[in-house]
């Protein structure tokens, strides 16, 4: 157990004694900036003070005096109520022997028997991915990574949309490239694809079919949109492995339509009375939940809207035990939420059952100028090209670090600078530093002393390294991968500042470089870990 979560079990122990009841995690603690004000500190005292009907300082006293003396040293009662606590320093040097004990499980959340989907990217395979897809994919797989390391059971899933609209128009576009490979002109309307990478799928369908589709029968258009919908899903599948991102199940949107279960969906809704016809359509009453309208889900020619296929969806991932769907989406799903619960929720699931992830847009900028995108046009700043141009690791950094709910403008000069302004960067030369002056000890072994690390700083990355546990909870509760970004980075800037300050190697004081070393040694395994999590390398070497 943390330090952070030990001192909330006690603060919320000794609320019991005087009879408050209150849940240790909803206890605000927070890491003191400077030294002189403890490590930790809480406004708890002032926050129940009315209920106490107590002084909030007295209340401060009394509470803080209760603490186990085994894990506060002294305490200090500041302002208003505010409860500075110093913990023991063997408690906070216990952390580097608890890291070296379980290395990259350091950090794991106790199992949570909960079982959570994550989708994420389910780019419609009508081209290559764009940069709201890379965002969705660094995003998505980070959360993933997250609540694994948070204590949760979690799928990955794509779900393919290979029917409708837009594949029609794949089709027809990969037609009209595979009639002018034949000398025909080609004709493109303006919801056609015009991208150029359809014409090397023509090639190939060309080479192996030659002329004999130029008819363009019914049967001939769909053979082009699935052949279309197999090459570009290809091509997604490929570029998000190369991304680090792979998926535990693909869904298609056909099998969901020939299963039946859109039928059986609609046949529940008409006997429970939550669907009507107006107009010669099918309407659901959403509105009847959270919905501000009620929504179609049968066109008046009698095909379904896009809504129904992806109820249906959503009534098979829950049919596969899980406890909670996290959707990924891009924030123009932003009133989707509301309609998908209600329908959700016709069928029994609580509210909560349904998450979304919703991230804003992506801008480009090289050399101080925004870097256009239209990917209907062929003209788009594609997920492999950035991905070429700055790699997998800045790329999937800069694309997590902030939330997922600001928009994103990608600096390409800086994603490629060395420099500490470079937070990817920075961050893995704190490992690789750290590697460096371990290898360079040799045969000196990493080895903590207790009372030996005594120095300001030196507390203060021992106080980092105790919240990874923390930080992973409540980032992982709140979907937040990029508090784990901004962890690492804060991490790293300081070990920067102790190699710079500090003489860690002096072969005369042996027990002490051990010691240091120990300190550097937990620094890089949780360095590393938090890297991890969010698809990035820690080289040894830059």
């Amino acid at each position: 157990m943390d330090n952070q979560t030990r001192l909330k079990e006690a603060l919320a122990k000794a609320f019991g004694e005087i009879g408050i009841e209150i849940a240790p995690e909803s206890i605000p603690l927070v890491e003191s900036k400077e030294k002189a004000h403890g490590d930790y500190a809480s406004p708890i005292a002032m926050k129940k003070a009315k209920e106490a009907k107590r002084n909030p300082v007295e209340l401060a006293n009394d509470i803080a005096s209760r603490l186990p003396a085994d894990l506060v040293e002294h305490y200090e009662v500041a302002g208003p109520g505010f409860i500075n606590f110093f913990l023991k320093k063997e408690d906070l040097e216990s952390v580097v022997r608890k890291i070296f004990e379980e290395g990259p499980h350091f950090g794991d959340g106790a199992k949570k028997n909960r079982k959570i989907d994550v989708e994420f990217v389910s780019a419609n395979p009508t081209g290559d991915l764009h940069l709201g897809h890379t965002r969705g994919a660094a995003l998505g797989d980070a959360t993933a990574s997250l609540l694994q390391k948070a204590g949760y059971d979690v799928t990955r899933e794509y779900y393919v949309n290979d029917c409708g609209n837009q594949v029609r128009h794949l089709g027809l576009s990969l037609y009209a490239r595979y009639k002018e490979l034949f000398g025909y002109p080609l004709e493109l309307g303006d919801d056609d694809y015009h991208g150029e990478d359809l014409i090397a799928i023509a090639q190939e369908i060309k080479d192996q079919k030659g002329d004999s589709l130029l008819a363009g029968t019914d049967e001939d258009l769909a053979f082009f949109s699935r052949y279309g919908v197999d090459r570009e899903l290809s091509k997604i599948k490929k570029d998000l492995s190369d991304f680090g991102v792979h998926f535990d199940v693909f869904t298609y949107e056909s099998d969901i339509r020939k299963s039946g279960k859109i039928e059986e969906a609609i046949a529940f809704f008409k006997e429970k009375g939550l669907a009507y016809e107006q107009d010669g359509a099918l309407f659901l009453k959403t509105s009847a939940y959270l919905d501000d309208k009620d929504r179609p889900i049968v066109k008046k020619d009698g095909t379904y809207t896009y809504f129904m296929p992806d109820i249906a969806y959503h009534y098979d991932k829950l049919s596969r035990g899980f406890d909670l769907l996290v959707d990924m989406l891009g924030a123009d799903h932003h009133g989707y939420l509301a309609r998908m619960k209600s329908a959700l929720m016709m069928k029994g699931y609580p509210e909560n059952v349904l998450e979304f992830g919703l991230y804003q847009i992506v801008r480009v900028y090289k050399n101080g100028e925004e870097v256009k995108m239209s990917k209907r046009t062929g003209k788009a700043v594609a997920h492999r090209d950035l991905v070429a141009e700055v790699g997998v690791d800045a790329v999937r950094y800069f694309f997590t670090e902030r939330s997922g709910d600001t928009h994103l403008d990608f600096n390409l000069d800086l994603a490629l600078s060395k420099s500490k302004e470079n937070p990817v960067y920075y961050s893995q030369y704190a490992y690789a530093r750290c590697h460096s002056v371990l290898t360079l000890a040799e045969p000196l072994e990493p080895r903590l002393t207790a009372g030996t690390l005594v120095l300001p700083l030196e507390g203060e990355i021992l106080k980092q390294l105790a919240s990874f546990p923390a930080m992973i909870e409540s980032a992982g509760e709140a979907r937040a991968p990029h508090k784990v970004a901004g962890y690492v980075y804060r991490l790293a800037s300081l070990v920067h500042e102790y190699y710079a300050s500090t003489r860690i190697i002096g072969r005369e004081k042996e027990t002490l470089t051990c010691s240091r070393l120990a300190l550097l040694k937990a620094s890089s395994i949780v360095i590393k870990e938090a890297l991890r999590i969010l698809g990035v390398s820690a080289p040894e070497k830059m």
